[in-house]
């Protein structure tokens, strides 16, 4: 991936815009395109543009590390915690060194697996 330093949001909206006509509508290229535009459409909706911009600054700066919340050696250690009420929703957690996101149900909030990075092995070569 290339950064494109203070990106300009309605150009990229356009880009994806024409990126997405050519591919058949309905196409899985087309929906997933047009997903990626209204995935921008709403952090700009719920303020979070700002948020948005450093984060993509952030995950291209190859120091950049995923933040783990917390880390438990056990899965009944994290699910104590996870009962606790000291939990959020988003929070990313090490479960025995595997990743889990904090993740709110209906019914309460849950662990999501959710790989840490040196799970998934180095990264492949640009």
């Amino acid at each position: 991936m290339t950064l494109i330093p203070d990106f300009d949001l309605d150009d990229a909206l356009r880009t994806l815009d024409s990126a997405s006509k050519k591919f058949q509508e309905g196409s899985e290229e087309e929906r997933t395109i047009q997903l990626a535009a209204i995935s921008l459409l709403y952090v700009l909706r719920i303020g979070k543009l700002k948020d948005f911009r450093k984060y993509y600054k952030d995950i291209h700066d190859p120091s950049y590390r995923v933040k783990i919340s917390h880390a438990f050696a056990t899965r009944e250690e994290a699910d104590e915690w996870l009962s606790s009420g000291y939990a959020t929703d988003g929070e990313l957690v090490s479960i025995a060194g595997q990743g889990f996101q904090v993740i709110q149900l209906p019914k309460g909030l849950r662990f999501l697996r959710a790989p840490l990075p040196e799970e998934l092995g180095p990264p492949a070569s640009e």
